[in-house]
């Protein structure tokens, strides 16, 4: 039977680097069944036997408060030979509670202290030799970023040990308290570059000016990458990609009914729903090139430690409307694509949170690129009128959330979090996790879209479409004050946002009827990619609640603005 090594630490200690460190490119990401909890799985070879390595998800203790801690406990409930204990040596005291429970179990363990190349310039002193010899285990002092200590650690895994420090629960502090007395020593030091950029991102009155212009940074670096790869990638997709696939097809396929299907009734992409035109340029010409951008960014955010910053700056404006800081990054996300924003939607607990988010998400901004053409189309009316679609957008998910935070039973958990010091990030483990992020995306999301194009592809082939055209062609102009052929740019919103946008150029519309188009064609509906990866993330049941209530919301909101202005 293969062995099974558990890395298990504290959220922030590094464990991530040095899985990074001990596993090969091989890794997958994975669901803990039952659950949106992700852990990371890899492999090790020493000598000639081959190693899993499990990368769980951070915990303080083993008395769980979360989601994510039971999914721990879980995991060491389940046959382990190692226990490879993640330590910061820069926060040794509390580092230690997890200790001490792991080493009261069944398994084996080994402690790593990370981050040891910061306890000098922390002033920290820490005697390894005497910590090993009072916890009983091998102590490796490790530095993930520079691979200082990761050859120690896999060479001295046989010599790990368990059950050896027993202790009354009730007297656990005290003997953590006795231990850091014993191998601790720190001596004075002065602020450094980062500890006091740290102060300035964590006060209210200095960290929100600090997170505007991050936010700020943050869209300009995902807008330039995300632009630069689809400059690259588009021109191969249409120049050599459609004319091939539309050659075979037409070649080995005579069916015109089949060939509707594939191609799309035209097939140029994003007129239609082609299944091997618009069905591949959605996921990897539309969307695959923002998944890179964004997580390359998140990944960056994470790693240095400036995550953890905006969710606590934020925590008490989020807790109003129902959720807590952590629902900064979907949002975040969600302001440039979607179907990132809703994948990152696992790191919230509760069910009821997760509701709240993802309407917060759908209609409190549109993504880049439909922003992108509603800027374009907007702003030579008059920049004041740009900035009403925006404030109207932003007034009701605020507004819809805090109606959600009052009907849906359940509370807001507290937000326990640790910030953790500014660090430079470990470029290989961050590319890594990047890598295993976007194999996410491709194996789950891009199958999802694909169907979602051919479901939509077959209602346009059997004229679904033009049906529903005809039927709400006269309420749309009642209700709404637009064109009845309006409705045909609606239908393929919900194929491609941004192009839908820009179709409304050609019916020279009013800026009132321009105003109200552009909030509909917001909150109306997700588009489809984001509409099957909420599917696979939130469940048949919760995805038709939402779709339903950004529809009713998109639709009174349309009205009132045909009445009011």
């Amino acid at each position: 039977m293969m062995k099974r090594i558990l890395l298990i630490g504290n959220p922030n200690v590094g464990k991530s680097a040095i899985f990074s460190r001990l596993t090969g490119v091989d890794v997958i990401c994975s669901n803990y069944p039952g659950t949106t909890v992700e852990y990371y799985k890899g492999y090790i070879k020493l000598g000639d036997e081959k190693i899993e390595v499990i990368d769980v998800p951070g915990t303080y203790s083993l008395q769980p408060t979360s989601k994510a801690e039971e999914v721990v406990l879980e995991f060491l409930n389940q046959p382990a030979d190692i226990i490879i204990n993640v330590v910061d040596s820069t926060n040794l005291e509390r580092n230690l509670n997890l200790t001490l429970q792991l080493l009261k179990r069944d398994v084996p363990v080994i402690v790593a202290l990370n981050f040891w190349d910061e306890t000098k310039h922390r002033g920290i002193s820490i005697d390894i030799q005497k910590l090993e010899k009072l916890l009983g285990v091998p102590v490796v002092a490790t530095c993930a970023r520079t691979g200082e200590g990761i050859k120690e650690l896999t060479e001295r895994l046989k010599e790990a040990k368990s059950k050896t420090y027993q202790f009354l629960e009730e007297e656990k502090w005290y003997e953590i308290g006795k231990i850091i007395s014993q191998v601790q020593n720190l001596s004075h030091r002065h602020h450094t570059f980062l500890d006091r950029l740290s102060e300035i991102s964590i006060k209210p009155s200095t960290g929100i000016p600090f997170a505007l212009i991050i936010l700020y940074l943050t869209f300009k670096t995902v807008r330039f990458i995300a632009e630069g790869l689809i400059s690259l990638i588009e021109p191969i997709f249409n120049e050599h990609y459609v004319p091939f696939i539309i050659n075979i097809v037409e070649k080995t396929v005579p069916v015109k009914f089949l060939q509707d299907i594939l191609l799309g009734t035209t097939p140029k992409p994003m007129e239609s729903f082609g299944l091997l035109t618009t069905g591949f340029y959605i996921p990897f010409v539309a969307v695959l090139p923002y998944i890179i951008s964004f997580y390359f960014v998140l990944s960056f955010l994470e790693d240095i430690g400036y995550l953890p910053r905006v969710a606590v700056l934020l925590d008490v404006f989020l807790h109003k409307i129902g959720v807590h800081g952590y629902t900064s990054i979907p949002i975040l996300l969600g302001f440039g694509c979607k179907v990132p924003a809703m994948l990152a939607t696992r790191i919230l607990e509760t069910e009821r949170e997760k509701i709240i988010a993802t309407a917060l998400i759908l209609m409190m901004a549109p993504c880049m690129p439909q922003t992108a053409m509603i800027i374009s189309l907007v702003s030579p009316y008059g920049i004041k009128y740009l900035f009403f679609v925006f404030f109207i957008l932003f007034f009701i998910s605020l507004i819809n959330s805090a109606v959600l935070n009052k009907i849906l039973k359940g509370e807001t958990p507290e937000l326990f979090l640790e910030i953790p010091p500014y660090r430079i990030p470990y470029i290989s483990g961050l590319f890594k996790k990047l890598w295993i992020r976007i194999k996410t995306f491709l194996t789950d999301a891009v199958p999802m879209i694909i169907f979602g194009v051919f479901v939509a592809g077959m209602l346009d082939v059997f004229r679904v479409t033009d049906f529903v055209s005809k039927i709400f062609g006269y309420p749309v102009v009642l209700f709404f004050g637009l064109p009845k052929e309006i409705v045909s740019v609606m239908i393929l919103g919900f194929l491609r946002k941004d192009v839908s946008v820009a179709l409304l150029k050609p019916f020279n519309l009013s800026i009132k009827q321009m105003i109200i188009a552009c909030v509909f064609m917001v909150l109306y509906l997700p588009c489809v990619a984001t509409f099957f990866t909420l599917l696979k993330e939130m469940g048949a049941k919760n995805t038709l609640k939402i779709i339903f209530l950004t529809l009713f919301v998109g639709t009174i909101v349309s009205i009132l603005l045909n009445l009011i202005i």
